[in-house]
């Protein structure tokens, strides 16, 4: 997959699809979200528990 800011639309992963969620259930931009997944892993309880309490980029 090329190196775009848009891959997470397309997930290919379970990262990138966890990604996808969290934008889509949340008010997370995907730079948000996919800095969540990476800093705190694959724990879907914890990153909604923490995505709730960010704020999204405006």
């Amino acid at each position: 997959m090329t190196n775009d800011h848009n891959e997470w639309m397309h997930p290919d992963s379970e990262h990138e699809a966890l990604v996808r969620e969290l934008v889509e259930a949340t008010d997370l931009s995907p730079l948000q979200a996919k800095e969540l997944v990476t800093k705190h892993g694959t724990d879907r309880g914890k990153l909604f528990e923490l995505a709730r309490t960010m704020k999204a980029e405006g």
